[in-house]
């Protein structure tokens, strides 16, 4: 990773050379009302390596972004989790339905680097964005309802009944997502009609607009074929077979004057286009006919809006440590995967994953209950925080150093802040001070030295856990609400 990091830095060192001419953010206009802002610095592939964060939005669908029984889940999270590796840095992820935000996301300077979704390549978005390299194509497609009865019906008679000939739009209603490459579609199929469709633009996501027309509660939406393709599996009583548009290339974009990030991504998506990671990833969304009934799920942040069916005793118990339940959700996740029954190699039993002298001290065992194994694990996360207190006063850092004590225990936390103080970092500060020590607290220098008091640990399990459960709390805010 850090040697990858380092070819990457060298490759922008030299492309900066080779770049003569200086990009700055103009003022872009939108003739869909969207609305871009001017920026004094500019951020791209340097900036972002130094940051060590890369800043992407995306969406919610079944197909881009969701959370199925508790694990973040999609094709361009994936995607953008790959592509952060690649380029050695972390990912954090703002997810919104509404296209307005995803652009003014990323042209308000620093806020978002990518747009990472299925977005519709257009002339007119490309006054006001740079596209990638395309990871896909698409037609759009008119969804429709079949006829009320149509499982009686023959064939034919079905087909007399939808909409294959375009001009049998004319004077149609068709409601559309808001800002949506189908609108500009529609305006210029009313051109090549010579007759008008009303268009009614909504903010709801196309598969929420899928949904109402399969409901009765509209007549017509457009979609991307594929996304059609895949609600079909679940809405029997739909069609999505009558084409709008000829094939259009689907990317993701960055601002105009970040010419270096979009070279690095255009590089990676060429190459990983080839592979049959990526064949496989995208048969798993787009090709898979579970892939809508898993979203329909009451356990999907898309169907149900639950993380699990444990969501009320997360709810119930959270105040105990005054954290927000998502984040008891997260390490409940990060211990068992839900699985009550699940009993690591050390011993340590439940959804919480309590060790047996921590859980006899909290008086549960192996024959108690899922909410008396959270309650007992929230008791424990608050006995960790009222020690930690007296020495990490702000409240979202402490966070960190209960997570990482829940996992490795505590010694171990005192111990590399002990370590910080010595080497001159800050025992106060998680990220690239008291974590340092105790990634590397498994290293003869640091575990043997003589501010140590609890030795040995395998501290780059608990660094990755503190991260892991972190990331995961940040989707499940994104999906769940609070």
């Amino acid at each position: 990773m850090l040697k990858q990091r380092k070819q990457i830095l060298l490759f922008v060192a030299l492309s900066l050379l080779i770049i003569s001419v200086i990009f700055a953010l103009r003022g872009l206009r939108s003739n869909d009302q969207l609305s871009a802002h001017e920026t004094a610095d500019t951020i791209d592939l340097p900036q972002i390596l130094e940051r060590g964060v890369l800043r992407a939005t995306t969406n919610f669908n079944s197909t881009n972004y969701f959370v199925y029984r508790g694990e973040p889940m999609g094709f361009h999270l994936e995607l953008l989790q790959l592509f952060a590796a690649h380029i050695g840095v972390e990912l954090e992820v703002y997810a919104t339905n509404d296209l307005n935000e995803n652009l003014n996301c990323l042209l308000a300077e620093g806020e978002c680097d990518v747009i990472a979704l299925d977005l519709t390549v257009t002339k007119s978005r490309s006054q006001l964005v740079s596209f990638t390299e395309p990871h896909g194509q698409s037609r759009q497609v008119l969804i429709q309802r079949k006829p009320a009865n149509w499982l009686s019906m023959p064939s034919s008679a079905i087909e007399d009944r939808l909409v294959r000939n375009q001009l049998d739009l004319a004077g149609k209603t068709i409601h559309v997502q808001r800002n949506s490459a189908f609108v500009e579609r529609l305006r210029n199929l009313m051109e090549e009609i010579g007759d008008s469709i009303h268009i009614v633009e909504v903010d709801k996501e196309v598969e929420q607009l899928i949904d109402m027309v399969a409901n009765g509660e509209i007549e017509y939406t457009v979609s991307d074929e594929q996304i059609g393709r895949i609600n079909q599996n679940y809405y029997a009583g739909i069609d999505a077979r009558t084409p709008l548009s000829f094939p259009q290339n689907l990317s993701w974009a960055v601002r105009k004057d970040t010419p270096l990030l979009r070279e690095a991504i255009n590089e990676w998506m060429q190459e990983f286009k080839g592979t049959s990671q990526f064949a496989g990833t995208y048969n798993k969304y787009y090709n898979n006919p579970r892939s809508v009934y898993i979203a329909k799920s009451s356990y999907n942040s898309l169907g149900g809006g639950n993380i699990s069916v444990f969501d009320p005793y997360f709810k119930q118990y959270a105040n105990v440590v005054g954290w927000d339940w998502r984040l008891i959700a997260s390490v409940a996740y990060q211990e068992s995967r839900f699985n009550h029954d699940a009993v690591s190699w050390a011993g340590a039993m439940g959804i919480m994953q309590l060790m047996p002298t921590t859980a006899e001290t909290l008086e549960v065992d192996s024959t108690s209950s899922v909410p008396e194994h959270i309650l007992a694990g929230v008791r424990y996360l608050r006995w960790i925080d009222n020690i930690l207190k007296e020495h990490v006063e702000d409240e979202n850092e402490r966070v960190k150093f209960v997570l990482a004590a829940y996992n490795v225990g505590i010694g171990h936390v005192l111990d590399a802040r002990r370590l910080a103080v010595k080497y001159g970092k800050d025992p106060n500060i998680w990220k690239d001070n008291v974590d340092y020590f105790i990634l590397n607290k498994s290293k003869p220098k640091y575990y043997q030295d003589d501010v140590v008091r609890f030795g040995f640990a395998r501290g780059e399990e608990t660094y990755q856990y503190v991260y892991e459960v972190l990331e995961r709390f940040e989707h499940y805010k994104n999906a769940v609400g609070s």
